[in-house]
């Protein structure tokens, strides 16, 4: 069985050599996982509650997806999105926000961190704080619940909002899921053999600590910068203790088994510290330079960025519009041609059948179909009009279906060219058994 994971990356800086290694390195090796369903994005909403500085935000943007894509993330099998580009994801936020409880919103660490703060100087608890920092988790759940992600890797600085989006999902289920699982609880992964890599001082590598070793600097940036390793003061020649020093732990960090032990050797022998900084940086080079290159490539064509990250955007869209469109209907923002027609003296309801429901979006006019237990079968493509959807909808029940399957879904044809798309599902048996259902749904009626 497919396993979907999903990460998000805030747009607040310059991507550095500690979030290589714990973050963007795992996460790609695990992206090219054959059972996985990959879902990277940037979190650009996210950093409008951390940075006012729009410059700053859109830097960071551009930087860490040409990051995320020099070190090696394929788009084209993983969805790499930005966050900004999904606009079902503020829309969900609001559907869930009307279930959350106010008082599980106390309890987020962040909001808590900030009233602690106030009241320790003898301000007003909420000084300072914005809805967006009270809501964050409303938002952190929106972006895992749409997609239904089954895991959700994070530090256990953010284990909380996890099990706040379950906590938020299970009451959207229980409220209007009507004995159905509209969304599915994700679970926390915590990855404890991931690099926690020292800075340059010994401290946690982190920008707040003006401590960090620049990713895709130049080699010459690189080499300065390791060169500024804090180290002890035993002298060439006396031993050095491996295991008490940072700069051993930054060599571990990218070197196999056998160079570990052959650097320990060398510095339990005496091997100087200018020397030993010599071969971190020749190793951080090695590892880094042909990504180093891709990058600056890259920053130098935001034009083709953005082609990736649009891409990325109608992949994910593919889900999410179907998805929310099954989410309003289940809290009754529903279309008034679908109320249900009463006839008849005993005014008993008549049969449900499959049927088509059209609705205008931002970039034109779809349709959707649904079967007779409201589920969606199908989600159309923009047209420019009504009109031209309405065509579409009648050559669909009066013409034979030309249906292709696609992966986890399938598309529907006219004159060659796809007019609507499936949902997507977690396994073939899952998507023929629906071609077969599209296929009775919109056979001509006895």
């Amino acid at each position: 069985m497919t396993t979907r994971i999903l990460t998000g990356i805030t747009t607040t800086g310059t991507p550095h050599l500690g979030n290589y290694a714990g973050a963007i390195r795992p996460a790609i090796v695990a992206s090219r996982d054959p059972q996985a369903d990959s879902f990277y994005f940037l979190a650009d909403y996210h950093a409008l509650i951390k940075c006012d500085d729009p410059a700053r935000i859109q830097r960071s943007r551009l930087e860490i997806a040409a990051t995320w894509l020099a070190c090696g993330l394929d788009a084209d099998k993983a969805t790499f999105y930005r966050q900004s580009d999904i606009p079902e994801i503020p829309e969900l936020t609001w559907l869930l926000t009307c279930v959350s409880a106010k008082g599980l919103l106390n309890r987020a660490h962040a909001y808590k961190a900030s009233v602690d703060k106030n009241v320790e100087a003898g301000e007003d608890p909420d000084a300072g704080v914005t809805m967006g920092l009270y809501s964050y988790p409303v938002l952190m759940a929106a972006d895992i619940l749409m997609f239904n992600a089954h895991k959700v890797p994070v530090g256990r600085d953010q284990i909380q909002h996890v099990e706040m989006a379950r906590d938020i999902g299970q009451r959207f289920n229980h409220l209007f899921g009507n004995g159905k699982e509209l969304f599915t609880l994700p679970e926390v992964v915590i990855e404890e053999d991931v690099a926690t890599l020292p800075g340059l001082d010994g401290r946690k590598m982190s920008k707040s600590y003006d401590n960090t070793i620049p990713l895709f600097g130049s080699a010459k940036q690189l080499k300065d910068a390791v060169a500024r390793i804090v180290t002890d003061s035993r002298a060439p020649g006396e031993p050095k203790d491996p295991d008490n020093s940072h700069l051993f732990t930054l060599y571990q960090a990218f070197s196999t088994h056998e160079q570990q032990a052959a650097f320990r050797a060398e510095l339990l022998g005496g091997l100087a510290w200018g020397e030993a900084k010599q071969r971190l940086f020749e190793l951080l080079d090695n590892e880094l330079g042909e990504a180093r290159e891709r990058y600056h490539a890259l920053i130098t064509r935001p034009a083709d960025l953005e082609d990736i990250l649009l891409a990325g955007a109608a992949k994910a869209r593919r889900i999410a519009t179907p998805f929310l469109g099954e989410l309003r209907e289940s809290v009754g923002l529903r279309s008034f041609r679908e109320q249900v027609q009463v006839a008849g003296e005993g005014k008993k309801k008549a049969a449900k059948t499959a049927r088509f429901v059209s609705f205008r979006e931002d970039d034109g006019f779809r349709f959707r179909l649904l079967d007779a237990a409201g589920e969606q079968l199908l989600l159309s493509i923009a047209f420019a009009d009504g009109k031209a959807a309405g065509q579409v909808t009648k050559r669909l029940q009066a013409e034979e279906l030309d249906l292709h399957a696609e992966l986890n879904a399938f598309s529907v044809r006219l004159d060659g060219e796809a007019v609507a798309y499936s949902p997507e599902f977690s396994t073939d048996a899952e998507r023929d058994a629906a071609m077969q259902r599209l296929r009775e749904a919109l056979a001509p009626q006895e």
